[in-house]
């Protein structure tokens, strides 16, 4: 039986992810040149040292840009946008259904400490959280599976006894590498993403409920034992 479940926190509970990718697109369009998208997401739900600046340079061919500059512009532009985005669709019932079912809730974020703490407290979801890993307590973070491995030990459950819902495909390998089951909820910009091999593919969290995930997910369970 699943005793614990662990959110993903940009893309999943907060789609920050399709907001980036909306001034990334601006800032394209801006310079007349195309947004090269599909590149750009295979890094979403990981850290690279290879930036959207490095893509913008490499799109304009041997031109040098204001690095500095386009970053204050691109980040007042989040900042004033962010606070009009909401949890998205049925996140607040799954995890009203988590805590109601009496499992143990976690966090495992590849962004800081303070980004998600922020952004939880400003959605009043922090509470919900036992415990929350970010990139400031891993040397290694998604697809590596230490975030989830610290996550599932500070709950005090092994790995296998823990859901995991992710929406990148980085995500969803570091939660199956660390021995998770993992139910995958892209948003609008990962959704054509490959994704590893997973337990289940939901749109969003508003199609199934909770608990018949749960009993769907526990059922398995209990035919891989017989």
């Amino acid at each position: 039986m699943y005793k614990a479940v662990i959110f993903d926190f940009d893309g999943l509970i907060l789609d920050t992810e399709t907001l980036h990718v909306e001034i990334y697109q601006e800032m394209f369009n801006d310079h007349k040149i195309e947004f090269p998208y599909s590149e750009w997401i295979e890094n979403i739900g990981s850290k690279s040292k290879f930036t959207i600046y490095d893509l913008l340079e490499r799109e304009l061919v041997s031109v040098k840009v204001d690095r500095e500059l386009l970053k204050v512009h691109n980040q007042q532009k989040f900042s004033e946008r962010v606070s009009a985005l909401k949890a998205r669709p049925g996140v607040i019932d799954y995890l009203n259904a988590a805590k109601a079912a009496g499992l143990r809730i976690g966090l495992a974020s590849s962004s800081t400490s303070e980004w998600v703490t922020d952004h939880l407290s400003n959605l009043n979801l922090i509470d919900y959280f036992e415990t929350i890993r970010t990139a400031d307590h891993v040397e290694f973070v998604k697809p590596d599976p230490a975030l989830y491995k610290l996550a599932a030990e500070d709950l005090g459950v092994s790995p296998s006894e823990c859901i995991a819902f992710e929406d990148s495909a980085n995500g969803a390998l570091a939660a199956v590498e660390a021995g998770l089951t993992c139910i995958i909820v892209p948003n609008h910009t990962t959704r054509h993403l490959e994704f590893p091999k997973v337990k289940q593919r939901l749109n969003s969290m508003s199609d199934v409920s909770f608990h018949q995930l749960l009993e769907e997910m526990n059922s398995h369970i209990d035919k891989e034992t017989i």
